[in-house]
């Protein structure tokens, strides 16, 4: 589209969207298509937003914040290129502020393409936040704010400030930077200022200010996620010219071959999921209520770690991990590659030092920020381990290390491994089961990350006991062994891939992308997710999964990886035998069908691979109950029971968002499923259900959590998937009441009254 940056373009016929956005999430699903990327059409987008320059701009600069574009894309200004990216996973700034019309309208137009040699889906578009800013020309350097805690005990904290000023350079005039910390509660706890340097030489001065000490400080943790805020103030002459605003957390981190890791001097065992970054029905646009229902859903079952796998997620995404207490391994690269794998578009070795500075300053301050990941799966060949320098890696990782500790120096960095072998040596190789050497980067990284082979690192030890073990992915067909086989003592943690379903990397049509899961796409659990809570959580639990068919396995870049085909319903074929699981974390099971025992079977502690899972083989289905009774020391601590429902006649709607804010951003997420005459969900519908809505709030998804189907988000229909469909809703930016209705030919319709405040 060779004229859309031009002012005087007419896209008057083209459609009226909110940021943030995925194009490709509405494309259709191609079965010619590429499996790694989601079956959609690799392609191209335009945005284009007109507005008018306020007088009172004159003087000022004004900017473009661009988060990201996917995968990667240019921004115009009336025709004149202001920016763009190569790599769209990083953000950038575009100074706008010399080509800006103060007689007439003014047009920024925004090119994004989805081309490039990513292996995932990556989604397209604007799919991230958009910001306009209006400063003096002296002011605070874009990510310009560092905040550390370098001392805490329970009585005090300090706390050090630096701020990165630009604009000032030459000068000599008196510029004050002070600085205000507010509690979690908004109480003024504490003050420090200082005058900024004169005369400097420098684009830009990174000025310390004095500590402040921080009385009974409230530390941030997973449990007590308490965020103090930093305003940040430059006065010249007595007038504030600019003001920042910075949360961020008091708290200690600190890694051992001895213990593991620490958060505020207590043993953490990092218990996560590594997944790319979409969100399901909205594809990759970073909305912030998708990614705070994930955060809810994954604390509810015990997780307290994400990797961002394999690049930097959303601003938004780390403030509210922050919000949750949610661990983040921080991850830039996929790979080290000019060609292969590598996604941006301009060379890996071009790019390299610019992604850093802008990745690390833009994510320092947050308290969930525990771990940088410089690259992924480096050791498959040498060209994928960066600079020519014949030591797979080893070199790259040591620059690359030293620029990521002069922009942060308080955190750890690693590089995940696989395959994990010295000398390259892959699966497929004669001696991988004899030369169990841990790959030579994972010997020298602070921490040795390491993708699957848990049942190796106490060999790997032998040869470097000094590493520092974290699991950066563990595979989810072999359930609880990854957790129970590492020393959850002395080690780091672990993160799941896959846990949760994602677009791409199908292994085959009509799957649409990853399904080896714990949870679906739309967030729903499967039962073995309950296996994994079993673990993951203190509470006494059992929960039942009945087999659906034989387990599914498979080899996937030399790892077998694979699911188990259950479901947790009791409306089965009269008279058939089934193999039933009970997940459990109590040392004995009773199971049971209307009332009649089955016997009782103890839980294999001693096993890694049966851990919390007691197989029952050829239970008969009887219409009516079957239930699970755990028991601890021949005391009854937990039950679970499924049971027949009656036929469908009717809907239910359960909306999740109780805070529903009228801000054109926040989304209400309403399921609906089936009911019987009693109200219970009922698991075999698969009828097409329709929504209508009215009020300040569209539609902009309709989902199932059918990874296989073939229909798209877009429009007010959606068959219903094991009795269940989801609406998404946007909120408008007036607030007001919202009413959905939702009908299924044969079943009482049901609608709802919702308000956006």
């Amino acid at each position: 589209m060779e004229n859309a940056p031009a002012i005087d373009f007419d896209d008057n016929s083209w459609r009226s969207i909110d940021l943030p956005h995925d194009f490709q999430i509405e494309m259709p699903w191609e079965k010619s298509g590429n499996s790694q990327r989601g079956y959609k059409a690799m392609g191209e987008g335009w945005y284009r937003k007109t507005f008018k320059a306020d007088p009172k701009w004159k003087g000022k600069r004004v900017l473009l914040d661009i988060e990201g574009i996917m995968l990667n894309g240019d921004v115009y200004l009336n025709g004149e290129k202001v920016g763009g990216t190569d790599y769209g996973y990083l953000g950038f700034e575009a100074d706008i502020t010399k080509r800006i019309n103060y007689d007439g309208d003014n047009a920024v137009a925004v090119y994004a393409s989805t081309r490039g040699n990513s292996r995932w889906y990556t989604g397209g578009g604007l799919f991230r936040d958009v910001h306009l800013i209006v400063k003096d020309s002296i002011s605070v350097a874009r990510h310009g704010v560092f905040i550390t805690t370098p001392e805490i005990s329970a009585e005090n904290a300090k706390v050090n400030l630096q701020v990165e000023i630009e604009g000032f350079r030459g000068k000599s005039a008196d510029m004050e930077i002070s600085v205000k910390i507010f509690s979690p509660g908004g109480r003024l706890v504490g003050e420090t200022k200082t005058i900024a340097p004169k005369r400097s030489k420098k684009q830009t001065d990174e000025v310390p200010l004095p500590v402040v000490n921080v009385a009974d400080p409230q530390l941030w943790d997973c449990e007590h996620p308490n965020l103090y805020t930093a305003e940040i103030s430059l006065s010249l002459d007595g007038k504030i010219i600019d003001n920042v605003t910075e949360k961020f957390g008091i708290r200690s981190i600190e890694f051992s071959k001895e213990y593991g890791f620490r958060l505020n001097g207590k043993k953490v065992f990092l218990k996560g999921v590594a997944n790319h970054h979409d969100l399901g029905a909205v594809g990759a646009a970073a909305h912030e209520f998708a990614i705070e229902r994930m955060f809810k859903k994954l604390k509810e079952f015990g997780y307290n770690h994400i990797r961002t796998s394999h690049n930097p997620y959303s601003e938004s995404f780390l403030r509210l991990a922050d919000k949750y207490g949610i661990l983040i391994t921080d991850e830039l690269y996929d790979k080290w590659s000019n060609k292969d794998y590598w996604a941006g578009r301009v060379p890996w070795t071009d790019i390299v030092f610019r992604n850093i500075p802008e990745w690390i300053k833009r994510d320092r301050n947050h308290p969930s920020v525990i771990m940088w990941s410089l690259g992924n799966e480096l050791q498959m060949r040498e060209d994928l381990a960066g600079f020519p320098t014949g030591d797979w890696g080893v070199t790259t990782y040591r620059m690359l290390d030293i620029l990521v500790k002069r922009y942060d120096p308080t955190r750890k960095t690693t590089v995940a491994m696989y395959p994990s072998r010295a000398g390259g040596i892959s699966k497929n190789d004669l001696d991988f089961n004899t030369k169990i050497l841990p790959p030579e980067l994972a010997t020298v990284t602070d921490i040795a990350s390491f993708n699957y082979r848990w049942m190796n690192y106490s060999e790997y030890l032998k040869h470097a006991p000094d590493m520092i073990i974290y699991q950066s992915e563990a595979t989810t067909n072999e359930r609880l062994a990854p957790y129970f086989g590492m020393d959850r003592e002395k080690m780091v943690g672990l993160a799941y891939w896959g846990a949760i379903e994602y677009w791409g990397e199908s292994r085959g049509w009509p799957n649409k992308g990853w399904s080896f899961s714990y949870f679906d796409h739309a967030l729903n659990p499967f039962p073995q997710a309950y296996l994994i809570k079993s673990a993951f959580n203190d509470e006494s639990m059992v929960y039942i999964g009945i087999v659906d068919k034989a387990s599914e396995s498979m080899e996937w870049n030399e790892q077998t990886i694979g699911t188990l085909n259950i479901s947790d319903h009791w409306n089965r074929e009269e008279g058939k035998l089934y193999n039933v699981f009970t997940f459990t974390n109590a040392d004995k099971v009773e199971l049971l069908v209307n009332g009649k025992s089955f016997g009782i079977k103890k839980n294999d502690f001693k096993d890694v691979s049966k851990r919390n899972q007691i197989l029952w083989q050829n239970i008969p289905y009887v219409e009516g109950k079957i239930t699970a009774i755990a028991r601890i020391d021949g005391k009854e601590v937990a039950r679970h029971q499924l049971e027949t429902t009656g036929k469908a006649v009717a809907l239910r709607l359960e909306p999740e968002n109780n805070n529903w804010v009228a801000d054109g951003m926040d989304l209400q997420y309403i399921k609906v499923c089936a009911v019987d005459n009693k109200g219970r969900k009922v698991p075999t519908v698969t009828r097409e259900v329709v929504f209508d809505v009215s009020g300040p709030a569209r539609l902009i998804a309709v989902d199932n959590g059918d990874h296989k189907s073939n229909e798209l988000f877009a429009g007010n229909k959606r068959q219903l998937h094991n009795g269940f469909a989801m609406a998404v809703l946007r909120s408008a930016q007036s607030a007001g009441k919202v009413k959905i209705k939702a009908s299924v030919a044969g079943l009482k319709n049901v609608e709802m009254n919702l308000e956006t405040k």
